[in-house]
C-alpha cells in the first residue's frame, strides 16, 4: 500500500440499527475534531467509512459490493478514496476483509472507532490498520464533545449483550453487556440539550439492562436514569430502544405512568409466540410471561403504543407454531413491528440446527405475518383520529409549506403551516394511513 495524503473530507455510510447511526455520528464528530469535514453532496470523499451491520444474511457480501463500487468509481475518476470498514462486520470478519479486499486501508470494530485518527495516520503512511479490541468505556472516554444535532438525538447508554439468543451475532460483535456511568450520561444529555435537542432516545443492544449508581450513590436501573433525565430543563421528550423482556423491571414499567416526558411508546421484541420456538431461540421468556409484561405496561400507561420484532421460519418452526405467533400479534395489537425471515448467521447455534425451513415457506409466513401486523398498525392509527397531540417538527415535507414530525406514539405526522424544525406543535390528527397520519395545527407549544 502506497502512502497517500491525509484526507480532507469524509463520508460515513451507516447500515442497520440506531446504534450504528449513533456510532456514525460519533465518528463524524471525531473526524471533525481532526479538521476533516463532510464531503459536499455529490462530491467524492477522500475517506469513506462503511459502518456495517452483521444481523442480516449476506451482510459481509454487501460490504464487498460497496468496496467494489468505491474502487470502480475511484478508477473512473482517477482518485481512489481511503476506505475504512467499521461496525459489526469489521468486528466479526476483520482479518478476512483485509485478505479479500486490498483496497481497504482500515478495519475498526464498534468498540475501537475512537482510534480512527491514529489509524488514518497509519494508513496515510502506507500501513494498513486493524483494531477490533472491545474496551467499550475507553471508547466513550476518548470521544469528543457532541456536535450540534437536530431536535431529536441519540444517546448510547448501554452496549453489548449477555443473552446469547441462538440466532444472534451481537454478543460476538458487540461484546458483553456494559453500562456507561450515570454522571457521564447526564452530562452528555445536558450537552445535547444545549445544542438544541428536545428529544433524546436512549440506545442499547439491551437498553433496559442499563444499571449504575446515581449522583447520590444509589443503585438504579433505566427507570432511575429516565427519572433523572426528566428534570433537565429544555428536554421535552425521552424514548429508549431496544429492550429485552427479561430486563423489563417494575420500576421501569412504573416510569411509563409517572414520568410525563417519557413518551408512550415501547419497543419490546418477542420474536415468536410459541414457547418451544422461544426456548430453542434461548429467549429466556415465554409467550405468557411476555404478555404479562404487556399487561403491566398497559396498566401503567393505557395509551401506550407497542412495537416488536418477529422472526419467521426459525429452524423446526411448524405451521401450528407459526399460528401461535399470529395469535400473539392479535392479542397485543401492535402499533408497529419489524419482521424478518430467519437468517442463519455463521458461528451461531441456530445456523446448524436441524429442521431448516424452506425459503418459500418462510416467504409465505412472512407475508401473512406482515399483513396481520399492517392491519393492526392501520387500526392503531385510525383509533388516533380526533386526538390532539404534541408533534415535534423534524423536517420539511415533500410539498410547499408541509412539515413532518413525530407524535408521542412515534407516528409520522404531516401538516402545513408556518413552523421551523424543532418546534413543538399541537396537532389534531385528522386522517390516517398505514404508515403516517395527517393533521391540522391547533397551536405551537411554548417551551
Amino acid at each position: 500500500m502506497k502512502p497517500t495524503r491525509a484526507p480532507q473530507t469524509y463520508r460515513v455510510k451507516s447500515f442497520g440499527c440506531q446504534m450504528n447511526v449513533y456510532d456514525g455520528e460519533r465518528m463524524g464528530e471525531l473526524l471533525a475534531e481532526q479538521g476533516i469535514t463532510p464531503a459536499a453532496e455529490g462530491e467524492e470523499a477522500d475517506l469513506v467509512i462503511l459502518n456495517t451491520c452483521h444481523i442480516r444474511e449476506k451482510a459481509a457480501e454487501k460490504v464487498y459490493s460497496d468496496i467494489g463500487r468505491l474502487v470502480a468509481a475511484g478508477k473512473e475518476k482517477g482518485k481512489a478514496p481511503l476506505i475504512a470498514v467499521a461496525g459489526c462486520v469489521a468486528q466479526a470478519e476483520g482479518e478476512e476483509i483485509m485478505a479479500r479486499a486490498p483496497a481497504v486501508s482500515i478495519v475498526v470494530g464498534p468498540q475501537a472507532y475512537h482510534r480512527l485518527p491514529a489509524m488514518i495516520a497509519e494508513a496515510t503512511r502506507g500501513r494498513r490498520a486493524t483494531d477490533t479490541d472491545m474496551p467499550a468505556i475507553a471508547k466513550f472516554d476518548a470521544l469528543p464533545a457532541r456536535a450540534k444535532r437536530g431536535p431529536s438525538a441519540f444517546l448510547t447508554v448501554q452496549e453489548g449483550c449477555d443473552k446469547f439468543c441462538t440466532y444472534c451475532v451481537v454478543p460476538y460483535t458487540r461484546g458483553a453487556e456494559i453500562s456507561r456511568p450515570f454522571n457521564d450520561l447526564i452530562a452528555e444529555a445536558h450537552r445535547l440539550v444545549e445544542q438544541g435537542a428536545k428529544e433524546i432516545t436512549l440506545l442499547g443492544q439491551n437498553v433496559n439492562a442499563w444499571s449504575g449508581e446515581d449522583d447520590k450513590g444509589r443503585r438504579v436501573g433505566l427507570g432511575g436514569l429516565i427519572r433523572r433525565l426528566a428534570v433537565i430543563d429544555g428536554l421535552e421528550r425521552i424514548r429508549y430502544t431496544t429492550s429485552h423482556p427479561k430486563d423489563m423491571d417494575d420500576d421501569l414499567i412504573a416510569a411509563h405512568g409517572e414520568v410525563e416526558k417519557l413518551m408512550p411508546y415501547l419497543h419490546l421484541p418477542v420474536q415468536s409466540g410459541n414457547d418451544r420456538v422461544l426456548k430453542a431461540m434461548n429467549r429466556q421468556h415465554s409467550a405468557e410471561s411476555y404478555l404479562k409484561i404487556i399487561e403491566k405496561v398497559r396498566a401503567a400507561r393505557p395509551d401506550i403504543a407497542l412495537s416488536g420484532d418477529f422472526i419467521v421460519g426459525f429452524p423446526g418452526e411448524s405451521e401450528a407454531e407459526f399460528a401461535d405467533t399470529l395469535k400473539l400479534v392479535d392479542e397485543v395489537r401492535y402499533a408497529a413491528c419489524f419482521s424478518f425471515k430467519f437468517s442463519p448467521r455463521p458461528g451461531t447455534p441456530a445456523a446448524t440446527m436441524e429442521g431448516q425451513v424452506a425459503a418459500d415457506v418462510m416467504d409465505d409466513r412472512l407475508q401473512r405475518l406482515q399483513a396481520r401486523i399492517a392491519a393492526h398498525q392501520l387500526a392503531f392509527n385510525e383509533a388516533s383520529l380526533g386526538k390532539t397531540c404534541t408533534v415535534l417538527v423534524e423536517r420539511r415535507g415533500r410539498h410547499p409549506g408541509q412539515w413532518l414530525g413525530k407524535s408521542p406514539w412515534l407516528q409520522s405526522v404531516h401538516f402545513t403551516g408556518d413552523h421551523a424544525i424543532g418546534d413543538l406543535v399541537e396537532v389534531e390528527l385528522a386522517a390516517a394511513g398505514p404508515n403516517s397520519l395527517s393533521g391540522r395545527v391547533r397551536t405551537a407549544v411554548a417551551v
